[in-house]
C-alpha cells in the first residue's frame, strides 16, 4: 500500500488531472473508489480534484451515482407504506419547501431553469405535449385535486355531482364539483386559470369563461367556493385543502345569500 502510495503522490498535477478525469469524471468512481485503487485516502483525493478545478458532485449527485451503479441499493425500494406515513412525509416535505427562504427558493427555481436548457428540444417537445394532454384529460375527466375533494367528500355523506353534464343550462360549461342539498358550486383552478401557462390568449379565454361560469353560478342564488391551485398535486396538499373546504362548507348550509369564497392551495 505505501508503494502504492508514493506512486499516486509522486505523480505530476498533469497526470493527477487526467487520471481524475478518466475514473471520477468519465467512469463516475466516487473518491473512495480511487483513493483504494491507488492506496491512498479520499480526502487526498478530492482536495486534488478540487485544487485541479474539476466540477465535484454534491451529494444528491453522489447518491444518484452511487444508485445508478448499483454500489447502493435504494433505502426505500421494495418498501410499502400506508397512508398515514405517506401523508406525514408528504407533510414533512411541504413544510420543508414552505420554510425555504426567498434566496433559496430562487436558487431552486434557477436549477430548474438550467435542468430545463440543457434539455433537448425533442425532448422539450415531447414534455410539452405529455402536459398539453394531461391539461386536455383533466378538463373532461377532473383533475387529480377534483378527483380526490369528490372522494373525501363521498365519504363524509355528502351529495355530490362531479362534472355533471349541462349543470349550467343552454351552455357547455360545467360546474367541477356541485353540492346540490346546499347549493354550493367548487371550482378548482390550476395555474392555467390564472397565468399565461399557454399563452395570453389561453390565459384570456380560461378568465373569460370562468367569469361568464360565475355569473351563471351566482345567478341562481348558489355559493361559489373557487379552490385556486398555485401548487403541484399531493395528497398532503389536497388534505389540506379539505380540511379548509369543511368548515365553509358547513357556513354555505346555513347561510342563505350567496356566498363567494376562495381556498388558496
Amino acid at each position: 500500500m505505501k508503494k502504492s502510495q508514493n506512486l499516486y503522490d509522486g505523480l505530476t498535477d498533469s497526470d493527477k488531472l487526467e487520471l481524475l478525469q478518466t475514473l471520477y469524471i468519465d467512469q463516475k468512481h466516487s473518491f473512495a473508489d480511487i483513493a483504494s485503487m491507488h492506496g491512498t485516502y479520499a480526502n487526498k483525493i478530492r482536495r486534488d480534484a478540487k485544487r485541479l478545478k474539476l466540477s465535484i458532485r454534491d451529494k444528491s449527485e453522489a447518491q444518484k451515482n452511487a444508485l445508478s451503479t448499483g454500489k447502493h441499493e435504494h433505502p426505500t425500494k421494495g418498501k410499502k407504506r400506508n397512508d398515514v406515513v405517506k401523508q406525514k412525509i408528504g407533510k414533512s416535505v411541504m413544510d420543508s419547501w414552505d420554510n425555504l427562504t426567498e434566496t433559496e427558493l430562487e436558487q431552486r427555481k434557477q436549477k430548474a431553469k438550467l435542468a430545463w436548457e440543457k434539455l433537448d428540444e425533442d425532448t422539450k417537445i415531447n414534455m410539452q405535449q405529455s402536459a398539453m394532454k394531461a391539461v386536455r384529460e383533466s378538463s373532461k375527466t377532473g383533475s387529480k385535486l377534483e378527483k380526490f375533494i369528490h372522494k373525501k367528500l363521498l365519504s363524509l355523506g355528502y351529495q355530490v355531482q362531479f362534472h355533471k353534464e349541462q349543470s349550467l343550462v343552454n351552455t357547455k360549461l360545467q360546474i367541477d364539483i356541485f353540492l346540490p342539498t346546499i347549493n354550493t358550486a367548487i371550482e378548482v383552478d390550476g395555474p392555467s386559470h390564472f397565468e399565461p401557462v399557454w399563452g395570453e390568449k389561453s390565459l384570456e379565454r380560461n378568465v373569460g369563461y370562468d367569469q361568464k361560469k360565475e355569473g351563471l353560478i351566482t345567478g341562481r342564488g348558489w355559493h361559489l367556493i373557487r379552490i385556486k391551485q398555485l401548487k403541484d398535486y399531493s395528497p398532503s396538499r389536497a388534505s389540506l385543502v379539505v380540511e379548509k373546504l369543511i368548515p365553509i362548507l358547513d357556513k354555505c348550509s346555513n347561510e342563505k345569500t350567496p356566498q363567494k369564497i376562495i381556498i388558496e392551495d
